[in-house]
C-alpha cells in the first residue's frame, strides 16, 4: 500500500535550511510533496504589491530548482488557499499537512480555521515557527503583559535567553509516488510588464535562498565593523539589505542571529556591544513589529492611537503624486523617492525622511504612503511596513513625538553631506554647488532649470502640522478633563 504523503505548505519560507516544517516532514520518513499557493482573494488588499510579485517569481524560480535537485518538485497551484489545500489533501489521501506560521490578521484567521477543518477530516495539521526569534506571544513584562515599547520588548526578549539553533538544510526528500499537475510560474504573470519598472532589478538583486546568504555573509564580512554610525549615510554600502530575504524567507532570523554572534567570537568580538549589538536590536525591531500586528490585527488601516484618527489629513492628490514621483522640489525626498521607484527599496534613514515629510509637511494620511510603499516595496512587510508608518505619524507604538518633524534639508546636509545619494538620483542637481545641494531654491544664477520649485515652504508645512498636531493633542486633554 503506497504511503499517505504530507503536504509542506510553503509561504514565507522559501528555503531549505532552518525550516522546521520541511524538517519535521523530513523526520518523519513519509513522501512529502511541497506546494506553493498563489492566493490573492484571502489578503484581500494587502495581496503581494507589483515589486513582491516581482521578488516572488525570482524567488519560487529558485526554490524549485533546490527541490528539483532533491528530486521533489514543487507543485505549483492558484487560488484560495485553504479550500486548495483541502482539494490536494483529499487529491492525495494525505495523512498531515505542515506549514511555517505567518503573522498577518487575514493568514492568522485562515490558518486557524483550516486547522480545525483538516482535523475534522482527520488530517493532521501542525504548524511551526520558522519567521521570527520567539514568537509574539513568548515575549512579556513582568507582569505578563506584551512590552509596547520597544526597549523593554528587547530586555524581555533577551531573558528568555537564546534563540531556537539554526536547522541544517535536508540531504533528501522523499517524494510522492503520485505526481500531480500543477501551474506554469510563468502562467502567473508576476513579472511587471505596462510599465516594466521592475526591468533593472535584476542587477541589484538575486532573490533565492542563496542570496540572502551571500548577502548576509558580505554584510558579516564588509560592513558589519561600520554599521552603528554608517547605516544612517545612504551613500555607503553599510547596511544589511536583507530585509527582503527576510520577508520572504529565504534567510531566517535565527540564522541571522547565531550567525552575527558566531562572526563575533570568530573574531574576537563581543556581539552585544557596538555595531553587533546594534545590528541585533535592529533585528529584533522586526520582531516587535510583528508583535505590534498579532496584538494589533488592524495596525494597517487604523491609528493604534484612535485620537490620531481625528487628524485635518490632506485629501488632495497633487502633493502625494509629486512626493510618489520624486518631484517635491526637496532633494533628499526626491532621491529616496526615485530610489525606491528604480530599485524597489530605499535606505532607511531616507525611508524616515521621506514618509516625516509626506505625513508633517504635506499632512497626507500616512495610509497613503503606507500603500505606496506596500507596492513598491521589495521588502513589503505588513508589520514593518504599518508599524514603521504609524511610528512616523506619532499614531503607534513607541512612536516619535508629534513635535519630532525631521527638517529634509539639515537632514541631507548631516547625511549626505558630499551629495553623492542625491546626485545620483537628483541629476538635474549635477551643477549645483554642495553648498545649496540640499536647497538648490537658494542657489543664485538658477543652477538646476530643470527641477521643481519646492510644492511646499518648509516653515510653513512644519508650523501648520504643529499646530494641527497640538490642537488634536490639546483636544485630547480637554476630553480628558471633561470625563474626569
Amino acid at each position: 500500500m503506497t504511503e499517505r504523503p504530507i503536504i509542506l505548505w510553503f509561504r514565507q519560507d522559501l528555503r531549505l535550511g532552518d525550516n522546521p516544517a520541511l524538517a519535521a516532514a523530513v523526520e518523519s520518513g513519509a513522501p512529502i510533496l511541497p506546494v506553493f499557493i498563489l492566493d490573492d482573494e484571502t489578503p484581500g488588499k494587502w495581496a503581494p504589491g507589483g515589486a513582491s510579485r516581482w521578488w516572488l517569481h525570482q524567488s519560487l524560480d529558485a526554490l524549485q530548482q533546490s527541490l528539483a535537485a532533491l528530486d521533489c518538485p514543487l507543485l505549483l497551484r492558484r487560488g484560495t488557499a485553504a479550500e486548495t489545500i483541502r482539494t490536494l489533501a483529499a487529491e492525495t489521501g494525505a495523512r498531515a499537512v505542515y506549514w511555517n506560521r505567518c503573522y498577518e490578521p487575514f493568514a492568522v484567521r485562515r490558518d486557524a480555521a483550516l486547522k480545525s477543518a483538516l482535523k475534522e477530516d482527520r488530517i493532521e495539521a501542525e504548524s511551526f515557527n520558522a519567521a521570527l526569534l520567539f514568537e509574539p506571544w513568548q515575549v512579556k513584562t513582568k507582569t505578563g503583559t506584551p512590552p509596547k515599547v520597544y526597549s523593554p520588548y528587547w530586555r524581555a526578549m533577551r531573558l528568555l535567553g537564546d534563540p531556537a539553533p539554526e536547522g541544517a538544510a535536508p540531504q533528501a526528500i522523499p517524494r510522492p509516488a503520485k505526481v500531480l499537475a500543477g501551474d506554469q510560474l510563468d502562467d502567473w504573470n508576476l513579472q511587471p510588464c505596462d510599465p516594466d519598472w521592475a526591468s533593472g532589478f535584476s542587477e541589484l538583486w538575486q532573490p533565492s535562498e542563496q542570496g540572502g546568504l551571500d548577502q548576509f555573509d558580505e554584510f558579516l564580512e564588509n560592513a558589519l565593523d561600520g554599521y552603528k554610525t554608517g547605516r544612517d549615510f545612504p551613500s555607503r554600502s553599510l547596511v544589511s539589505r536583507l530585509s527582503p530575504h527576510l520577508h520572504f524567507g529565504e534567510i531566517g532570523p535565527r540564522q541571522v542571529w547565531h550567525r552575527t554572534v558566531a562572526h563575533c567570537i570568530t573574531t574576537g568580538r563581543d556581539p552585544f556591544s557596538g555595531s553587533a549589538e546594534h545590528f541585533l536590536k535592529e533585528l529584533v525591531w522586526r520582531e516587535f513589529s510583528h508583535a505590534q500586528l498579532y496584538y494589533n490585527p488592524d495596525l494597517p488601516d487604523a491609528c493604534l492611537r484612535p485620537e490620531y484618527e481625528r487628524f485635518p489629513w490632506d485629501r488632495a492628490e497633487k502633493p502625494l503624486r509629486a512626493w510618489q514621483r520624486g518631484k517635491t522640489g526637496i532633494p533628499i525626498v526626491d532621491a529616496g523617492m526615485r530610489e525606491l521607484w528604480q530599485t524597489g527599496y530605499m535606505h532607511n534613514r531616507v525611508r524616515m525622511i521621506c514618509a516625516s515629510f509626506l505625513v508633517k509637511h504635506l499632512m497626507v494620511d500616512w495610509r497613503a504612503g503606507e500603500a505606496w510603499f506596500w507596492d513598491t516595496l521589495v521588502d513589503a512587510d505588513l508589520a514593518n511596513n504599518a508599524a514603521s508608518w504609524q511610528w512616523v505619524a506619532g499614531s503607534g507604538a513607541d512612536a516619535a513625538p508629534y513635535f519630532r518633524i525631521f527638517n529634509p534639508v539639515l537632514q541631507g546636509e548631516k547625511f549626505d553631506k558630499d551629495g553623492a545619494y542625491t546626485r545620483h538620483w537628483v541629476p538635474e542637481l549635477s551643477e549645483v554647488p554642495d553648498r545649496y545641494l540640499h536647497k538648490p531654491w537658494e542657489a543664485p544664477g538658477n543652477p538646476a532649470p530643470d527641477y521643481p520649485d519646492p510644492i511646499v515652504d518648509l516653515a510653513f508645512g512644519r508650523d501648520r502640522a504643529l499646530t494641527a498636531f497640538k490642537r488634536l493633542n490639546d483636544g485630547l486633554s480637554s476630553d480628558i478633563a471633561a470625563c474626569a
